[in-house]
């Protein structure tokens, strides 16, 4: 539904989007993630056709978005970081011109009244954008993004001045939307991203440097399988014996003063060693209390992508800018 091919962006000496590839299935939901200036929100305007590519390809539904950027744009749904809303107008004025600029012609109110419900917004209907606060602002930009029933969805930091119920409720909605619609969904919340996408792109300096499903990443970047244990034995003797099972690498212990002396056991890639630590310890008369696979967090994986990738030197080719650099160089 989404291909982007080898897409770069440069401003004069400064490069903010780096030789970008990542394909978008349809009915997907795409977390793009990276550190501030990574080129997340470049990549997005020039998907949804704001601004202009380099070099590379980018198609949407089928269409290109440079070559036939009418069609592409009908097909597509963006919510900025910042929504682009009317201030003098009210709600619903606003959805029913965003609703005749994007095509729809008839049962316009209709659409409008659906989309304020899903969105959560009817109860502001008649109330001008400038008066509402940042949550309900944040919610209408949403509206407009869906109104014209897009193929594509295009959101940059949805959840951005929500109070937490509403982030649950606009992270069901996401979901929801999911299916009938293909989402790409930047956000810097890292939960966000493990509760509501299939797959994720991690940019940094402005090149992808990790593309794959949540799940797949964690157990790429682990390695090794670790499992905790908590047990109730002599210490000591705990960790000799788990220490000596077959496949097994490293025990760590805790400080039992509190409690049950908990373990973090390391395994061989690939060996599942749960079977031999619960033998081990109950066959010894010692209580099994806990035993859970440790799996890093998308929080650590992101961290550890981000800093593994090596900079390159000022100047240097393929080195990427920061999006303040990308304004300042624009702007000169």
């Amino acid at each position: 539904m989404i291909e982007v091919d080898h897409l770069s962006i440069r401003y004069g000496p400064f490069t903010a989007v780096d030789d970008v590839s990542f394909r978008v299935e349809s009915g997907q939901i795409l977390g793009f993630l990276g550190p501030n200036g990574a080129g997340k929100t470049t990549t997005m305007r020039i998907i949804t056709g704001y601004i202009p590519a380099t070099s590379g390809r980018a198609t949407v539904a089928g269409y290109d978005v440079f070559e036939q950027p009418l069609e592409a744009k009908r097909r597509t749904g963006y919510l900025p970081e910042v929504p682009p809303l009317y201030p003098d107008m009210t709600v619903r004025e606003y959805l029913t011109f965003v609703a005749k600029i994007k095509g729809l012609r008839s049962h316009i109110r209709d659409r409008v009244d659906e989309v304020m419900k899903r969105t959560w917004v009817a109860d502001m209907a008649d109330r001008h954008c400038a008066k509402l606060s940042k949550g309900y602002k944040q919610r209408v930009g949403l509206a407009q993004a869906i109104i014209h029933n897009p193929d594509v969805l295009v959101l940059d930091e949805p959840t951005a001045g929500l109070d937490p119920r509403q982030i649950i409720e606009t992270r069901q909605l996401i979901r929801e939307l999911a299916g009938t619609h293909t989402i790409v969904l930047s956000t810097h919340i890292l939960p966000e991203v493990s509760q509501t996408c299939q797959r994720v792109v991690i940019i940094n300096k402005g090149r992808v440097v990790a593309v794959d499903s949540p799940e797949n990443l964690t157990s790429r970047m682990q390695g090794a399988s670790t499992i905790f244990v908590q047990a109730d034995g002599p210490v000591a003797d705990v960790q000799s014996t788990l220490q000596n099972l077959r496949g097994v690498t490293r025990v760590s212990s805790a400080d039992p003063r509190t409690g049950p002396a908990t373990f973090e056991v390391d395994a061989e890639k690939g060996v599942d060693v749960r079977r031999e630590i619960a033998s081990s310890i109950v066959s010894r008369g010692w209580g099994l209390l806990e035993m859970r696979p440790l799996r890093m967090s998308l929080e650590d994986i992101f961290l550890s992508v981000i800093t593994e990738e090596p900079t390159a030197p000022p100047g240097a080719p393929g080195a990427a800018a920061g999006e303040d650099q990308v304004a300042e160089a624009t702007h000169a």
